[in-house]
């Protein structure tokens, strides 16, 4: 196994996502590794909530993944959130901040009825780095 500098933990907010932090975390303090963690709004998600405007959106956001940062032990990690497609996002901030690993749940708040979510997919086909999907145990 290589040595991970710096890991990438995208979440939702999911049990998926909160496995996949722990998974993180023993891994960056494995490696002596920088984390950064990533939400992305969606666009769809954001025109479905109607009137409330993004900035608004974008606070929530933020202050849910301090919660969740804060909540596992992660205050230390950069947080980013970002709006679009989580599957673009994801890859583009790897591939901008130059990860060595990117973590995320095998599925996010919807298709739990899927092998591997869409997002987990899309992403481990498409990284410039290695992704490890960790699946959240019942």
């Amino acid at each position: 196994m290589r040595d991970y500098r710096h890991v990438l933990l995208a979440t939702d907010f999911s049990p998926h996502s909160e496995a996949a932090a722990q998974r993180a975390l023993d891994l960056t303090r494995r490696y002596g590794a920088h984390l950064s963690l990533i939400h992305v709004i969606e666009e769809l998600t954001a025109q479905l909530r109607g009137a409330e405007s993004s900035a608004f959106l974008t606070n929530r956001a933020q202050e849910a993944l301090t919660r969740f940062a804060e909540r596992l032990g992660l205050q230390e990690a950069r947080m980013l959130v970002e709006w679009g497609s989580p599957r673009t996002e994801i890859l583009r901030v790897a591939q901008e901040q130059q990860m060595d690993l990117i973590v995320l749940g095998s599925h996010g708040q919807r298709g739990h009825a899927l092998l591997l979510g869409s997002t987990a997919n899309a992403v481990l086909h498409s990284a410039p780095c290695d992704v490890l999907a960790v699946r959240a145990v019942p």
